[in-house]
């Protein structure tokens, strides 16, 4: 298999991506789908959603261009999948559907997968594998959205998780795998130049849950010659940013006594900018954050198996260590605020 095959994937994915975020920026305002500031957002002006249309239209070329015909049902069920997501996330993007519609279509995208012959093998029981493939699409999907919280977040780490998957799924022989992420990987960067700060559209739940949705797909795919003692790692540690962010939020939610789906300045992004980086210097430290597992990921998935097990748990200490810090930092900010509130508090009692 000859890696410069997927180099017109890439290319074509970029290109029509790049072309086509403008034409959807204008289509959505046409529409009226724009994303409002208020208290819980960092923008202060109306921002374009239906980013994910060029996304998603840039990926299927792409695809439809260039893959392999033997993957022709696999590919279709996929693109159809994310064209049902895509279709939901507009219409959250302009009507706000809620949580409970966004699930069933991510349950219903899931076992779209499953009737296609795309589901996790790792206990080779339906009654169990299934259940796994639907928590994992669904988990991904979700992680994914909840990381659209910040120009050039989703659309960044999506990149940079493709690209190591595309090189991973190479190594291992996968065709399909490597142009799945390749279109991905392409796709997303040409968003992502519209996309990052200062932006001028967003990706909205359009975007985040077809990017989700092959994320997942890619993880699920990336199968493995050796036996699975480790290799089980490698799609968590590639997508270990979207995993780490949504733990923290709904831990830190639960823990508040607040409904996971009620949103707020919660994640991992808002918890850097707290203790003073701008948005761009956050954004610099999630890609590098991404480069790292992305790289353990890789290492994993080639070193030997004593070696992949090593570097698999000094991974996931890494994220441990780190889900402490930034638990310590949301204390930290929620004792700065009450203290200010206490003491505007006194200086109008007292005036």
């Amino acid at each position: 298999m000859d890696a410069m095959q997927f180099v017109p994937i890439l290319v074509v994915g970029f290109a029509a991506s790049l072309g086509l975020t403008p034409l959807s920026r204008q289509i959505a305002m046409r529409l009226g789908v724009v994303d409002k500031p208020n208290q819980r957002k960092i923008h202060q002006d109306h921002k374009p959603l239906m980013g994910g249309l060029a996304i998603y239209l840039a990926l299927a070329l792409s695809l439809l261009l260039f893959s392999p015909p033997q993957h022709l049902r696999e590919l279709g069920g996929i693109l159809a999948g994310a064209a049902f997501l895509a279709l939901v996330g507009l219409l959250d993007d302009r009507y706000n559907l809620g949580i409970r519609i966004r699930l069933a279509a991510m349950i219903v995208a899931a076992l779209g997968l499953v009737a296609v012959g795309i589901q996790i093998q790792l206990f080779n029981n339906p009654l169990i594998d299934i259940p796994l493939t639907i928590l994992w699409v669904v988990t991904i999907i979700n992680a994914t959205n909840f990381m659209d919280n910040m120009d050039g977040l989703t659309a960044g780490f999506s990149a940079v998780s493709a690209g190591f998957i595309m090189v991973i799924a190479f190594m291992q022989g996968l065709t399909l795998v490597s142009s799945l992420a390749a279109a991905l990987m392409g796709s997303a960067i040409g968003f992502l130049i519209y996309n990052f700060n200062p932006s001028s559209i967003f990706m909205g739940d359009m975007g985040a849950l077809v990017l989700g949705f092959i994320l997942a797909v890619l993880g699920i795919k990336l199968k493995f010659n050796s036996p699975p003692n480790a290799t089980w790692m490698v799609p968590i540690l590639v997508l270990a940013l979207p995993l780490f962010d949504i733990t923290l939020v709904v831990v830190t939610r639960l823990l508040e006594g607040r409904s996971p789906a009620q949103a707020g300045k919660d994640h991992t992004s808002h918890r850097l900018m707290s203790i003073g980086f701008s948005q761009r210097q956050t954004i610099f430290i999630l890609y590098g954050a991404c480069l790292l597992f992305g790289t353990l990921g890789l290492l994993v998935s080639a070193a030997p198996l004593d070696i992949a097990f090593k570097l698999g748990m000094a991974g996931l200490v890494i994220l441990g260590t780190l889900f402490a810090l930034m638990m310590w930092v949301r204390w930290r900010y929620q004792e700065r605020v009450q203290s200010e509130t206490v003491s505007h508090q006194s200086k109008t009692d007292g005036s």
